[in-house]
């Protein structure tokens, strides 16, 4: 019996997401639950596991595919036969049922109590009835990839295209293999195998698309600093990967020529697709913006004794093996804030007309990542001792710099920081988190010259910033909610009073 697995709504009504790799190849054995893919939404890249045990057939797209929801995205035969791993996926016989079935009721996609959809871990069961969505016109014909539909042309490192050696985790900085096995050889064979038909016929492979040819994230960002079309580049690198020399011998026949190649001759220009978290971002902070009156306060403070504070606490044992940054005596203070101020922990809800104050905090903290901008959060942070909440947040940067947050822990913040003092910025004019009323920018700690106890000397100094919803928060309590900040900031013991 071969079961076709189709793309779930991961969560919150997406309609599409991108295959970033493939966890399976054709002729795996695979178990429930086992990843299959990992899939980007407009939050988070997310790993998809099987709801059926048996062997691969067929995987219908390409990495680097845009996908609709409700498209099925993988064969799995579910008999107990096996399929050769280097084989194409066989046709099944005159009259042999292709399922599209739904998964089984708890698994992705499956049904959930209530006439309800599960979805992925963290979003809980959407509360609408299960519905087939129509299909497309232009649906790829099993077996691979629309000719009509090619790949997108930009890289940022997602693995698209027909072999994902390689995943980008910023564009400078080092690359490390997929985990794919064998996969991984078996794909640069194919993908040069494809190469050298199309290069033979002057196009693409017959039901392939567009193929990219085989360059790490970093020379491909090069290639496109230099306006050089990776397509008309051979590569010599092992197994035909295209180097940085490579690039260079094209961009610059001449010796010396490579600057001149910066700008291509009457201008040029790069068109990078808005996807993913990107559009997500894009769309909420447009939102926010226009819907939310923001109103911005600033305060500095000498922040000298939090830093020598933070030297002392570095060095005790309940602290040992936890990053103690600046950002968490700012956190910190912060929770203590809100705790005079329970008003600034609150969001609007416009249907209802109605002020929903929080007793719970839910801290999040913006972080750049190569995907685009998250704020993953902390949750009931206001219960955490300093060093859990230290271990928290060292916990929450390294998921999110390696691009996986969980969908959970992005939604139901309830305030927010964002930290540009790490970009050696002093200060900003944050936008607000959709659904809250407060953010706090954080800015860099400089020595500057400052007057302490009557005289003229060298203190530590950060900036703050604080933008509020007006609507809920108005210029005296953001005003005292920020004074309190940097008052705890100032003097730590200040926290005795709170």
């Amino acid at each position: 019996m071969l079961k076709q697995f189709k793309l779930p709504d991961v969560g919150e009504g997406l309609t599409e997401g991108e295959i970033l790799q493939w966890l399976v190849a054709v002729g795996d054995t695979v178990t429930v639950n086992q990843p299959l893919c990992e899939v980007e939404t407009a939050k988070a890249a997310v790993e998809l596991p099987s709801p059926f045990a048996g062997t691969v057939t067929e995987l219908l797209f390409e990495a680097g595919t845009m996908v609709d929801v409700g498209t099925p995205i993988i064969t799995i035969d579910t008999s107990g036969g096996s399929v050769p791993a280097a084989a194409p996926a066989p046709e099944p016989a005159a009259g042999a049922p292709v399922a599209e079935a739904e998964p089984a009721a708890g698994l992705i996609g499956g049904s959930a109590p209530g006439g309800r959809t599960a979805v992925l871990v963290g979003y809980g069961p959407r509360t609408t009835e299960a519905r087939r969505r129509p299909r497309r016109v232009d649906a790829p014909a099993a077996g691979g990839a629309s000719p009509e539909a090619p790949l997108p042309g930009a890289d940022y490192g997602s693995g698209g295209g027909t072999h994902p050696p390689l995943l980008a985790t910023a564009p400078d900085a080092g690359t490390k293999p997929v985990r794919h096995g064998g996969l991984e050889v078996g794909r640069q064979a194919e993908a040069h195998a494809l190469r050298g038909d199309a290069a033979a016929s002057g196009g693409a492979a017959p039901g392939r698309g567009r193929l990219r040819p085989l360059a790490k994230p970093p020379v491909r960002k090069y290639a496109k600093d230099l306006g050089v079309d990776l397509a008309a580049v051979t590569g010599t690198g092992n197994g035909g990967v295209i180097t940085r020399a490579d690039v260079d011998a094209v961009a610059s026949p001449e010796p010396g020529a490579v600057m001149a190649m910066n700008a291509p001759p009457g201008g040029g220009e790069q068109r990078i697709p808005i996807k993913g978290v990107r559009k997500h971002t894009a769309a909420a902070m447009v939102a926010s913006a226009f819907t939310a009156p923001h109103v911005t306060e600033f305060l500095t403070v000498d922040v000298t004794r939090t830093m020598k504070l933070r030297t002392r606490l570095a060095q005790r044992p309940e602290l040992a093996g936890v990053k103690v940054s600046p950002l968490l005596f700012v956190a910190k203070a912060l929770l203590l804030a809100v705790r005079r101020h329970p008003m600034v922990n609150s969001s609007w809800d416009e249907a209802a007309q109605e002020i929903v104050v929080k007793d719970y905090v839910n801290l999040g903290i913006a972080a750049a990542t190569p995907r685009g901008l998250v704020v993953p959060n902390i949750k009931d942070a206001g219960r955490l001792s300093l060093p859990e909440l230290a271990g928290a947040l060292a916990d929450l940067t390294a998921t999110a710099r390696e691009g996986k947050t969980a969908p959970a822990d992005m939604s139901g913040g309830t305030i927010t920081i964002t930290n540009v003092g790490v970009f050696g910025v002093d200060t900003g004019t944050p936008i607000l988190n959709p659904g809250e009323s407060a953010i706090l920018a954080f800015g860099a700690v400089r020595e500057m010259a400052w007057v302490h106890k009557g005289r003229v000397v060298p203190r530590q100094v950060t900036q703050l910033a604080l933008s509020f919803d007006h609507r809920i928060v108005d210029g005296e309590l953001g005003s005292r909610f920020l004074a309190d900040i940097g008052a705890l900031l100032h003097d730590p013991g200040a926290a005795l009073a709170f």
